[in-house]
């Protein structure tokens, strides 16, 4: 079989695993997939984390693969596959333990990324490849796969189903008014803001604006310690009532119908953010520690707080055009040259806007 393809596939495996953000971000080359060719049957090989986000999207098969297993995971996914077929393996995940998996598929064309991106030995695993493209948003690259198959098209929508009890959660558990959602935690940990600006942003938002606050976020133990720090901020400032902590509270489609509901939602580089994005609701990103070009909510380009040029030449003594398109600042200290008082003013530019 040559590419691009030159009538649909019967069969065409998916692997990506994880995580949040970027399951986000292969969400519309699925929907392209599904527009485009409708009677192809799709099977998804996904985290297990990841997968109860997705896994009421009808008209796909998800097979789950549970990392925390070892190398169980990998022998119940041999059995789960044995025997079958695919036209095609769309390698979309840069890791050994996804190439590994990778060997499981048989596929005459396992598609993956091109030389220059592909990470973790991705390139020997696969015998196609997508083109070689360079200073990518990571969306825009994983429509390179749909576009090597054929497709030129883009569907640029999600469509997460949100399941009737989680907006009952939603509803129940969200204040009346307009919502600023704060989630201020990444999963990695030198992404984080202070809680202190945080704080400094909310308070200006209830007192001047009126608006409700809400924390979301998972249950760890930084996670619970934001929630705590921020709302004993407001608390001191006689804002207590306006606050709302769901921080370590939301099943994964909860925290979906929450972001669904907020005007808007204030995050860093984080899998929230990019959840925001999937439902509709714009983001005031904050990075220094990432290349926003790269990885910012993808919706919302202008509602960036972005010091990732300054924190490199800080850091790093190195300009953006000097280093990799995904080099990224391991540096904590990085995003304390995010002040209070500008994020405060693209808010008020963000409310203006949209009031307007």
């Amino acid at each position: 079989m040559k590419l691009p393809l030159s009538q649909p596939p019967k069969r065409i495996c998916l692997l990506r695993l994880s995580a949040i953000g970027d399951i986000s971000h292969t969400l519309p080359v699925v929907r392209t997939l599904q527009q485009a060719w409708p009677e192809t049957r799709l099977t998804w090989i996904i985290g297990k984390t990841e997968h109860a986000l997705v896994s009421d999207i009808p008209g796909i098969e998800f097979i789950v693969f549970d990392k925390h297993r070892g190398w169980r995971a990998l022998l119940e996914l041999r059995r789960s596959i044995q025997g079958r077929h695919f036209d095609v393996l769309l390698h979309m995940q840069m890791s050994l333990r996804a190439s590994l998996i990778s060997l499981l598929v048989r596929a005459p064309i396992k598609l993956g990324f091109d030389r220059a991106r592909a990470k973790d030995l991705q390139w020997w695993f696969c015998n196609r490849h997508i083109a070689a493209k360079q200073r990518e948003h990571v969306l825009e690259s994983l429509f390179g796969f749909s576009e090597a198959l054929g497709i030129n098209e883009r569907t640029l929508r999600w469509d997460i189903p949100i399941p009737a009890d989680a907006e009952a959660f939603a509803e129940a558990h969200l204040p009346k008014g307009r919502l600023l959602v704060i989630t201020p935690c990444s999963s990695m940990a030198y992404r984080n803001w202070h809680s202190q600006g945080y704080a400094e942003v909310a308070v200006h938002a209830a007192r001047q604006h009126g608006f409700r606050i809400v924390l979301c976020g998972g249950n760890t133990t930084i996670e619970r310690q934001y929630g705590a720090e921020i709302h004993a901020r407001l608390d001191t400032a006689g804002l207590g009532s306006c606050i709302t902590n769901l921080i370590s509270r939301t099943t994964l489609k909860q925290l979906l119908a929450v972001l669904r509901r907020a005007d808007l939602v204030l995050s860093p580089d984080s899998g929230p953010a990019h959840l925001a994005t999937a439902v509709g609701t714009p983001v005031l990103g904050l990075y220094a520690c990432t290349n926003p070009a790269r990885a910012r909510p993808y919706l919302s380009p202008d509602l960036l707080v972005d010091h990732y040029p300054e924190a490199l030449q800080h850091f790093l003594g190195k300009r953006p055009d000097e280093v990799s398109w995904g080099t990224r600042i391991k540096n904590p200290q990085a995003m304390a040259l995010i002040t209070p008082r500008e994020v405060i003013a693209k808010f008020d530019n963000w409310l203006g806007t949209s009031r307007n």
